[in-house]
């Protein structure tokens, strides 16, 4: 039996939440996304989304923007630097945890 530490103690707790999981998976593609689209990606109400962006935001995970488009106030959403270390981190472990 191995001594090594099990990778699941690695795993970041801030991204276990499914939607959390989810709407890090989304930013982590591209460098931005309007709030709309990542909520009607993720099929999530605003509210549900707003909670779970906060929550990574408060992490300091996500950061989330706030403008306007002519006079339309909007929302966008993106990984921090140290948010797209914590997701790799994350993706690591649960490939190790798959054994890939």
């Amino acid at each position: 039996m191995s001594t090594a530490e099990h990778p699941r103690h690695h795993l970041n707790d801030n991204l276990t939440h499914p939607v959390r999981f989810s709407l890090a998976a989304a930013l982590a593609t591209t460098d931005e996304i309007d709030f709309a689209t990542v909520r009607d990606h993720l099929q999530v109400s605003d509210s549900v989304l707003s909670r779970q962006a906060s929550g990574l935001e408060e992490a300091g995970i996500v950061r989330i923007k706030k403008g306007y488009v002519g006079k339309r106030p909007r929302t966008w959403l993106s990984l921090s630097p140290e948010g797209r270390t914590q997701w790799e981190a994350h993706l690591a472990a649960l490939r190790a945890i798959a054994g890939a």
